[in-house]
């Protein structure tokens, strides 16, 4: 199965909601359609950013990537509920490395 990251920018909390809200929002989007392998925070460049890393279910590459995005939009909406949100990137491993795919 393919692997797949969706990288969202975090650039405010909404009133109310802890920070551990927007990583929880996050993977509770993407589990209920993949399996997650892994999940982080970083700061970039002084902006927090949230890394899901999932699974896909084979098919074509175009499939695959039409379902990549389609979640990984998912996940940007239900952030959107307990914070603002900056860009979101969805990247695609191949041979080692993680290729962006567009939107």
């Amino acid at each position: 199965m393919p692997s797949f990251r969706a990288v969202l920018q975090i650039t405010g909390l909404r009133p109310g909601q802890p920070p551990e809200r927007v990583l929880q929002a996050a993977e509770e989007a993407l589990a209920s359609r993949h399996l997650i392998e892994a999940t982080r925070l970083d700061v970039v460049r002084g902006i927090p950013e949230i890394t899901l890393r999932f699974l896909v279910e084979a098919a074509s590459d175009d499939d695959e990537a039409a379902a990549a995005r389609e979640s990984a939009l998912a996940m940007h909406d239900a952030v959107e509920g307990v914070a603002t949100t900056g860009t979101l990137r969805v990247l695609r491993q191949r041979r080692g490395r993680w290729v962006p795919i567009g939107f």
